[in-house]
């Protein structure tokens, strides 16, 4: 068992309105506290998905857990081979090393708070999938930051037979 013991003095607060938005619908991305404001407890980020929209494809973190709480709507998450459906109130907690995906289900859309900890520097990150969305940066690139931001791809048989 290891204790992460986080190295911040003050409370963070994140005004809605001061929150940073990646993306744009169907999927959007609310930057809500990154790991070096937390002292590494975690990050986290509030996703917003519409009509069926993909959030993350296939991968793993190798040092933290990663915490999908939903806020609305209907989700579909993969934890391991397994695909689960997530509704309004649910919380789905997968564990380092362990695959994992989510979208919005085919049909709906969720509203997901994640949670990774112990934190990973994510922001920038997201600001480099943003720069893949928008064709500033092959998508190929993100295979060169998988270690910097303890994202690893993954192909899942079960996911894409969900999302077919």
């Amino acid at each position: 068992m290891s204790l992460i013991v986080p190295e911040f003095n003050e409370s963070v607060i994140v005004r809605d309105a001061e929150a940073e938005v990646i993306g744009q619908a169907p999927t959007t991305i609310k930057l809500l506290a990154d790991s070096g404001s937390t002292g590494g407890a975690l990050s986290t980020q509030r996703v917003t998905l519409t009509d069926g929209a993909d959030g993350a494809r296939p991968h793993h973190h190798a040092n933290s857990a990663e915490l999908f709480y939903m806020l609305d709507g209907t989700a579909q998450l993969l934890s391991g081979e397994q695909v689960v459906t997530a509704e309004r109130g649910d919380l789905v907690i997968v564990p380092p090393g362990l695959a994992h995906a989510f979208a919005a289900a085919p049909g709906h859309n969720a509203d997901i708070l994640i949670v990774i900890t112990p934190g990973v520097e994510r922001f920038e990150y997201f600001r480099h999938l943003e720069r893949i969305a928008y064709g500033k940066v092959p998508p190929e690139s993100l295979l060169e930051v998988q270690e910097l931001y303890d994202t690893y791809f993954r192909t899942s048989v079960p996911w894409d037979q969900a999302r077919s």
